[in-house]
């Protein structure tokens, strides 16, 4: 039985769990239509909270990982011009000093041995093992993600998992939810072009992808934006390069992140941010809050704030990359979120779904815990290993305030940030939401090739999925730009003319014995191919 009886017979109508009308599936409550959430999003946090427990034990997303361990140096500087400007972070005030990092490359809607080849975003996440505490940068290759409200993420995520009822995965449940969904149009440029299949972990970019705020040991804040650069330089794979790898080496990019690490060509990467005054910014055509829109170089440059080497394998691959622990909320002090209201919805889920996967006390494993020192008077739990105490507490006190033992509130060094907030608690989509003119600014700034591409993937991915799904995406296609839209169009149309003259052949071939085999022998060495990654 797949629902009560007290439903049958009634009109369709979308429910939380308790059974209460979803007047609005849209958009989060927050303080008004920027943000911030507030903590009693009672339908937020039931949705997302059942969604992070959906898989036992592997990762609902980001499942297929590879990781090492490195160390960050920073300038000292922001660009040409003093970080203490901007933060107070510790990690980036002295030139050359090294931080310990952690990072988990991985594939992001796919299972644990799906083959690395898949278009897909890219996961790329640095723990950072402060002096203050661990900082997590958790982000992705693109620069942009498919929607700017995390309450959409579970809907995200079903859309693009296997059928419920067939477990297979299907364009038409893909483009299903994106025909309803137009802000995810910059996304989908980038992940049906060239850009959608990095050719390795080492040659591709890292984001942020939201906004987050610094501030300085005044208090006064600004927007941030992180991207990482390869050093190595840019690869991406067209889907023909990315089938013939796949065809004999499902793990093409773990094995190159290890093997390079082993012969000793370290990856680097160079951490930029992007820098904004902290408001609305009403001369922009777009929020800057906004997960779906990049901030353009022209106006925010890049500034240069230090590089990242990667230079150790794990030893034991499930202790270290699989059981390692990534959340948005995991901040030092000089850092902060902005009122993103993507970004937000991830401090929740991260850490929740950390707790619910690995265990109430995954900070306690060496991979998740701090190298300084930690006294949180947190206790028990499931797998609790040692306490949180320091050398000549009182074990009796797990409290505070005692004036027997225990660990006391840290002096404040620097004026707080305190950002103003006001406004109706409202549940109400931004003001300017312009889903088509990067997604346009995209496509145009494509080279001739990547556009091809592009056009290929996506009329290919189309071709045959229910006409209507498919009148709408080429709706937004056109809104991006004429040309997006009508190669688009007649591309779906040659494809499906295609499909109806040419039936599926049949799997593999047929035996000459009825029986099988009498006896089995060991089958012959394939000699590997050597495929050629384009940049």
């Amino acid at each position: 039985m797949t629902r009560n009886d007290s439903q049958q017979g009634q009109n369709p109508q979308l429910t939380t769990r308790q059974g209460h009308p979803v007047h609005d599936n849209q958009n989060s409550r927050t303080i008004g239509s920027r943000g911030p959430m507030t903590l009693e999003n009672y339908q937020f946090i039931e949705k997302l909270s059942h969604f992070d427990r959906e898989r036992v034990p592997e990762r609902v997303v980001h499942a297929r990982g590879a990781g090492a361990h490195g160390v960050f140096r920073a300038t000292g500087k922001v660009g040409d011009e003093p970080i203490s400007r901007y933060t107070r972070a510790k990690l980036f005030q002295e030139e050359g000093k090294e931080t310990p990092v952690f990072v988990r490359f991985s594939t992001v809607g796919h299972g644990t041995h799906s083959p690395e080849t898949l278009r897909d975003p890219r996961g790329f996440a640095v723990k950072f093992y402060t002096e203050d505490g661990n900082w997590d940068m958790v982000g992705n290759n693109l620069k942009v993600f498919f929607i700017r409200d995390a309450l959409k993420f579970p809907d995200l995520i079903h859309s693009q998992k296997p059928s419920p009822t067939t477990n297979i995965q299907s364009q038409e449940r893909i483009f299903d939810f994106f025909a309803g969904t137009p802000e995810a149009m910059h996304m989908i440029t980038l992940l049906y072009s060239p850009w959608g299949i990095p050719a390795t972990y080492r040659h591709m970019q890292g984001s942020g992808v939201n906004t987050y705020k610094w501030y300085n040991a005044q208090g006064e804040g600004v927007l941030v934006k992180y991207h990482w650069e390869p050093k190595q330089g840019i690869r991406n794979l067209t889907q023909d390069e990315a089938d013939r790898i796949q065809a004999t080496n499902f793990n093409h990019a773990s094995q190159d992140l290890h093997d390079a690490i082993e012969r000793g060509d370290y990856p680097e990467w160079d951490l930029y941010v992007q820098i904004m005054e902290d408001h609305d910014h009403p001369e922009l055509d777009f929020d800057p809050l906004d997960d779906t829109k990049v901030w353009p170089t022209d106006q925010f440059p890049f500034r240069h704030v230090g590089t990242m080497t990667l230079n150790r394998n794990p030893e034991n691959v499930f202790a270290e990359t699989e059981q390692a622990c990534f959340g948005t909320g995991v901040l030092v002090d000089g850092l902060d979120f902005s009122d993103d209201k993507m970004l937000q919805g991830r401090t929740f889920s991260y850490s929740d779904t950390q707790r619910y996967r690995v265990g109430s006390n995954y900070l306690q494993l060496p991979i998740n815990r701090p190298k300084c020192q930690v006294a949180s008077n947190q206790r028990d739990g499931q797998m609790a290993y040692y306490v949180d105490t320091f050398d000549g507490q009182d074990a009796r006190v797990n409290y505070e305030p005692s004036v027997l033992s225990g660990p006391k509130e840290a002096p404040r060094e620097h004026n707080p940030h305190t950002p103003y907030v006001e406004g109706k608690l409202v549940r109400e989509a931004i003001e300017r939401a312009n889903n088509f003119g990067q997604a346009g600014q995209q496509y145009r700034e494509f080279a001739d090739w990547e556009r091809d591409e592009l056009i290929n993937n996506l009329s290919g991915a189309l071709a045959g999925v229910d006409s209507r799904i498919q009148q709408k995406m080429l709706e937004y296609f056109y809104a991006c730009d004429e040309d997006y839209g009508r190669r688009v169009e007649e591309s779906i149309q040659a494809k499906e003319s295609q499909l109806q003259e040419v039936a599926p052949a049949p799997y593999g071939r047929e035996t000459s014995s009825k029986q099988g085999p009498i006896s089995s022998s060991p089958p012959t060495e394939q000699s590997a191919i050597s495929i050629q990654l384009s940049p």
